[in-house]
């Protein structure tokens, strides 16, 4: 809501600046979608391979009594 009405402000201060920045969001948002993709990709990796690493010791802790 806060950058709807910061471009709502953009509109009436510079209106061109506004439309411009309107066409070129979606395109700088399609560019940078990849590179989200690894982020979570490489996340899930990390988690992946904490829970491997951890399991031999979450064997030998046993069951837990809170459960």
């Amino acid at each position: 809501m806060v950058g709807f009405l910061l471009w709502i402000l953009l509109l009436i201060v510079c209106w061109p600046l506004a439309i411009i920045a309107l066409i070129v969001y979606p395109i700088v948002w399609l560019l940078l979608l990849p590179f989200r993709l690894i982020g979570i990709t490489v996340s899930a990796v990390f988690d992946l391979l904490k829970a491997i690493i951890t399991l031999p010791a979450r064997i030998l802790r046993g069951p837990s009594a809170a459960r």
